[in-house]
């Protein structure tokens, strides 16, 4: 049998080093090895790989060693979603090669935004979720819909109107994308013009197409990929709780750090007025004048102790003297004999016979004359 073309999808494909592609090809009824042999392989535009859907063409024959039929390939074509496939890759690469995937094209999405552009169809799901998500994070945000074709022919031109008409208008951030579907409905946003458009965008884009599992060309090429359009606008749109959770934490700190600047302040503000109060040349005429009042204490103080200490040994001085006085010796029956001159006789030898006296009592004088002396020394010697 031979220029036959069977349709199916590849499984267990090898590639081996002589260059041959081992590979079997199936659908619901049944299976068929194949093999495509070096020489043929300019019959191969792509790399092939676990579950395309292909068309190949070639011959069907018995391989003598294991006695069983084998479709040796000539040529081998994408079949449906399989072409899409391709386009997509080759799409790929060629935009990769570009620099339109590179990370330093990517715009940073910003955090505090007050329009939120959306380019999708206005009676999705998606739509829906974007609204509710972002109304319930911050209310705030004004939501500006361009309501584009999201799929079909048409599809590639409006996803391209809206981006530059959301741009035009001045929106904060961009979301663009669709609810999930088939590769076929999601191809526009494979399309070349809709990649352009995004890497073109100065309003950082969020692409949110189909779900976690789909990719599409725009995802490579936006600022940042969301894996649903539910998750899109929770990374476009900053909970509001969050923020006023910031403000009010920058509230403490600032509140917090005025307070210390003000302790400061007024700690800085009394050392000044203590130097301002210090050079004042009224406060320095009080302050010599406590000086002075506190030396004159000091002085009295000390002229108090040095009289206490004279009294005290004048005092002394006079008990003293007082033992030495002539009228204590008066006081204790004792006389004071002197001459009518003033002159102290302290000795018989003194006085003469006939000679007037005047003898010192403790309660007057008396005058008398010497009518005769007699000394104690001349009777001791005569005694002896």
């Amino acid at each position: 049998m031979r220029s036959l073309f069977v349709k199916g999808e590849v499984s267990n494909c090898k590639y081996h080093s002589s260059g041959h592609i081992y590979f079997t090809l199936k659908d619901a009824k049944g299976t068929i090895s194949c093999v495509m042999f070096a020489g043929s392989r300019e019959g191969l535009s792509f790399r092939m790989s676990e579950g395309q859907q292909v068309i190949v063409g070639g011959t069907v024959d018995v391989y003598e060693r294991d006695g069983k039929y084998q479709l040796y390939a000539k040529q081998i074509l994408l079949d449906g979603n399989g072409l899409l496939y391709e386009k997509f890759e080759q799409l790929k690469r060629e935009l990769e090669e570009l620099g339109m995937f590179a990370r330093e094209y990517k715009q940073p999405i910003p955090r505090f935004i007050r329009t939120l552009g959306v380019v999708t169809a206005d009676t999705g799901a998606a739509v829906r979720d974007i609204i509710q998500i972002a109304g319930r994070r911050n209310p705030y945000v004004q939501i500006i819909l361009y309501p584009a074709i999201v799929q079909g022919e048409a599809a590639a031109a409006s996803i391209v109107a809206g981006i530059r008409a959301l741009e035009a208008f001045g929106v904060d951030v961009m979301i663009v994308g669709r609810g999930g579907g088939s590769i076929e409905d999601l191809w526009a946003f494979n399309e070349r013009a809709v990649a352009q458009a995004v890497f073109d965008c100065s309003v950082p884009v969020i692409s949110a197409v189909g779900h976690e599992t789909d990719t599409t060309i725009t995802d490579f090429v936006a600022d940042l990929r969301a894996p649903t359009p539910s998750a899109a606008a929770e990374l476009a749109v900053t909970d509001i709780r969050e923020i006023l959770g910031e403000v009010a934490a920058y509230q403490d700190r600032l509140k917090s750090l005025i307070l210390r600047r003000i302790d400061r302040t007024r700690e800085q503000t009394h050392r000044l007025e203590l130097q301002l109060k210090g050079a004042s040349p009224l406060y320095r005429i009080r302050e010599k004048r406590l000086e002075a009042i506190s030396a004159e204490e000091r002085i009295q103080e000390r002229m108090r102790r040095i009289l206490e200490n004279r009294r005290h040994r004048l005092s002394v001085f006079l008990e003293r003297m007082k033992g030495l006085s002539p009228l204590e010796r008066l006081n204790s029956g004792y006389s004071y004999v002197q001459d009518m001159a003033g002159h102290h006789i302290g000795s018989v030898g003194q006085v003469k016979e006939g000679q007037e006296l005047v003898l010192i009592m403790k309660d007057g004088r008396i005058h008398a004359k010497v009518t005769g002396r007699e000394g104690f020394l001349e009777k001791r010697e005569i005694m002896c």
